[in-house]
Parts: structure tokens; sequence; C-alpha cells
């Protein structure tokens, strides 16, 4: 009975609606809750507590307990004319259409979630206003499986005179991870930045928002990216997650992250196809898996393997592989990277993998070569700046011993001024997760197929324009000597002996002064 009033007083003040009953419930909650003890208990109650109810005092005795048992029944009744009144009071929000009452993003118990209007099967939603302000006043709040509004805090708009009553069901959402494939040429890389645009991920949002995937904002929707890929670079396993649309009324399906199911890829919306009808050509969804909740695209990446495209041409791939391989192993990047003093201070990485290998694609007399390397994670710019330096060791122009010098950061605390190898060929392989099983239908398989299959063609195609309009320049004089005289080669400066960018130590000391003025 107690906890029937609890729930009828809880509704009341927090959703504030207009009842003919509202200004009584204050004052008959304390006899409410003092009646139920007497009748769950079957105990004598402390006379001193009974009587501070005004209609308690000077009675005594028997005549204490036939009065306690006439207010028992009376507030008996009172409980089911509240009951009655919550239940017409429920059905009343539930069907309210008037665009004033939403649900903000929160997970149930069994971590399915809902977006959309109250409903009596989804338990633990928080009803809130509309505006942001309101919903900053929500007190939400991240707790492991999910975001939960707090239930004391909730609010909903008054239903107008002239609300519509129609039937609203709410939107169920599913945590999931997408892998991405993108071609960095054109975009300034992969995250939005201020006064940037395009960048992959203004894109995906702009298709998530057509396609109506996505249904809150990019917080609410819980987005977490596993790489931050710079201008030009590419990436054909990059991994974004966050919380979509779902079909799929089964809680308990979508709670889990399970291996998926044939049937289960067919119930579900076919993510993969859905957006690639609205990316742009050179942004492709590979594939999809459900994540639980906790999930972050980011802190939960075991391991991200970069490789980097090169064509031989006169490189000592034998010394640069030998020089390579000192770099597996924990070190300190700091001569590898470019320097982020005021936000990382921790420069130290674990390289799991480093080969050089031949790729079946060649150029006349030359082939193409890629550098794999392995890692749990990387600086900024660094497999940029390692692959520069080895590009360094396979002209001759420094030893393989340069790479055990640089990472030695107490003979060599700063790092010499080079240019990064070029990020174009520069590409975002894979990225490893635990847990995460990734699907594609057959229909958006065959699709992407064909996708990437006439994107492959028609860049051959420009291909063979440039090596036709190479051909045109190679024309000779009537002596025979080429037309494109050898131009001669800038003096390379050993990196050792080279101007140096200041030290780690050297930065933070320049940021505290600047924090003092």
């Amino acid at each position: 009975m107690a906890s029937t009033c609890a729930l009828y007083i809880e509704i009341c003040v927090c959703v504030h609606l207009e009842t003919p009953f509202a200004p009584v419930v204050e004052t008959t909650l304390l006899d409410i809750a003092r009646v139920s003890a007497i009748a769950m208990e079957d105990r004598e109650v402390d006379a001193q507590l009974i009587l501070q109810s005004s209609s308690m005092e000077g009675i005594e005795g028997s005549d204490l307990i036939a009065a306690l048992q006439t207010q028992l029944k009376s507030m008996s009744l009172r409980v089911q004319e509240l009951e009655a009144e919550n239940a017409a009071m429920a059905s009343q929000i539930s069907r309210c259409c008037c665009g004033k009452v939403r649900l903000f993003l929160v997970a149930n118990s069994d971590r399915s979630v809902v977006y959309g209007n109250v409903d009596s099967d989804n338990a633990g939603l928080a009803l809130i206003g509309g505006s942001e302000e309101e919903r900053r006043d929500c007190g939400k709040r991240r707790e492991g499986n999910g975001w939960f509004g707090e239930v004391g805090k909730a609010r909903a708009c008054k239903m107008s005179p002239g609300c519509e009553r129609k039937n609203s069901k709410p939107t169920l959402l599913r945590y999931i991870a997408l892998k991405i494939m993108y071609f960095g040429q054109r975009f300034y890389g992969f995250a939005s930045q201020a006064q940037m645009d395009p960048t992959v991920e203004s894109e995906i949002f702009k298709a998530l928002k057509k396609t109506r995937l996505l249904v809150s904002s990019e917080k609410e929707a819980m987005y977490s990216r596993c790489g931050r890929t710079d201008r030009g670079v590419s990436s054909v396993g990059q991994v974004i997650s966050l919380f979509l649309r779902s079909k799929l009324k089964d809680s308990e399906m979508l709670a889990d992250n399970r291996e998926i199911s044939p049937n289960d890829t067919l119930e579900e919306i076919d993510y993969v196809k859905v957006l690639n009808r609205v990316l742009p050509n050179d942004i492709r969804v590979i594939s999809w898996s459900p994540a639980p909740v906790d999930f972050h695209a980011r802190f939960s990446c075991l391991s991200r393997e970069y490789k980097y495209l090169f064509w031989k041409g006169n490189l000592d791939t034998t010394a640069m592989e030998r020089a390579g391989k000192n770099f597996v192993g924990q070190h300190d990047f700091r001569n590898f990277c470019k320097m982020d003093a005021a936000n990382v201070h921790n420069y130290s990485r674990h390289i799991t993998c480093f080969d050089i290998f031949s790729c079946k694609e060649r150029c006349k007399d030359d082939q193409l070569w890629a550098i794999r390397i392995k890692g749990s994670a990387f600086l900024w710019h660094q497999v940029r700046c390692m692959v520069a330096v080895l590009f360094m060791i396979g002209q001759g122009l420094e030893s393989p011993s340069i790479i055990e010098e640089l990472l030695d950061t107490e003979r060599t605390p700063r790092k010499p001024q080079y240019k990064m190898a070029p990020e174009l060929p520069l590409i975002l392989q894979s990225c490893e997760f635990k847990g995460l099983n990734f699907t594609c239908s057959p229909d958006a398989q065959k699709v992407l197929h064909e996708h990437f299959e006439t994107e492959l063609k028609s860049h051959k195609l420009q291909a063979a324009i440039f090596e036709e309009a190479l051909l045109s320049c190679l024309s000779t004089t009537n002596d025979g000597s080429p037309l494109i005289k050898e131009v001669k080669k800038a003096t390379h400066v050993p990196l050792l002996l080279r101007p140096t960018e200041p030290s780690y130590e050297e930065r933070q000391a320049k940021l505290k002064l600047r924090a003092q003025e």
C-alpha cells in the first residue's frame, strides 16, 4: 500500500499534472504510511508518533484502536481511488502526441534502449522536457550499462486541451559497431573539425541523419571512434560505435553481442545496405556488429594495424626490414612523432609486429611494396615518421643503427628535424576487438563488391590516361639525348647533426611559464 501511494506521489509531483485530488496528497501521505505500518506489521506503534496526527489527539486505549481501524478502512478506499486515477493518468500520457513529451536516451535493465513516448512495458525510463536546458536538469549520468535519467528529476509537459491522442510506439535503439572504408585523398582527416570540411566523420553523420538511423545527438548516442586518421590517410578497417535505430523486438537479442545468426540478420535493419545508398563513393560501411553498451571504439581496441605502400625503386628493402625490427617492443617514440606536450605525457608505445613485403602491382620495371606495422596504440604522425627514417635507410643515407639511437631518449632527448613520409600511401588496415562479430548481408556484400570493382576500373582508366601522357613526354631530340636532364640531388645532412626540436621537458617548462603569465 505504501509503495502504491509513493508511486502516485512521485508521478503527481514529478509530472506536474493537474488532478482534482492533488492538493490532499501531502496531507494524507503521513497518515497512510502510519496506518500501513500498523496493518502490515500487526504490532503496536509508538503512541507519540500516532498522536502527531491531529485526528488522534486525546484518544486512548480501545478507542484508539477503533479509530485506527476506521481510518485504515478510509485510507484503503482512498488508495483504490488513487490507483484508478494513476492508471487513467498513465494511459493519458502514453497517448499524448503533442510533441512536447520526449524520452531521454536511457537503458533498461536488460540493456535494450528506448527513445520515444512513455510505455508501461519500459521500466526505468525517465520523462524530460523538450529543451537542452531541461535535459541537463534531468541529471543524466553514465552508469556502466548506459545512460540513465534520474526519475526524481524527471519532467514532462502539461497536455494541452487540444492534444491529439494517438498510439505512439517507442523507438528501439541498439548499440552497434560499424566497420568503415574510406579513401582519404579529399578529406581533412577522419574526425570532424571546426571550419574544416569535408571530413569522413561529417559525411557519415550526414548519412546517419538522412537515413534516420540516428535519433539523438552525437553525445547522447554514445559515439566513439577507434582512430583519428590525418588528412589524406585512408582506411579499410576504421571502427565507430553508437546507438542506432533497431527493428528487433527481442530485448535479449538487442542487449546481447553474441554471434549473429542468418535469421537475426534478416530481422534486423541492414545497416550496411541502408547507409551505403547515401554515402559518397569514397566512403563505404563494410560490416556491422552488435556491441555491449560499455564498449568504446577507442579504449576497447586491442591493437591497430597500419600499412604503408611505396614503390621499391632503388630502395634497399633488406636494410629497411633489418632496421625496422628494432621498432618491435615497448619503446619511447617521442623522436618518431609530432609531440603534443600539452595533452600527451606518455610517449611509450608497444609495437607487436613489423614487416616489409612485395605486392602484386607493378609499373614497368618497378614493383609496389608495403610496410606493415601493428601495435596497441600510436602517437600523432608516428607511422609516417617511422617510414620517413626507414626511407633514409633504404636510400643508404642513414645507417640501420639510427633507429636504436633515436629510440634511446637519454642519448637523443630532442627529435632531429626531418620531413614526414607522404600521407596518401598510408592505410589504417584493421582494428582488433574482443567479442565483436562483424557481419554483412549477402545483398549488401554483393553491392559492395560491385562498387569496389567499378571504382578500381575507374582509377585504372585514370592511370592509363596518365601513362599515355607520360609516353608523350618521353620523346627525344634528333641527336638521341633525352629531353629531361637529371636533377642534382640535395646534399643529405645526417639526422644526428641536424637542428633539433625542443624536448618534452623544455615544452612543459614553456607551457608552465605561459600559464603563470
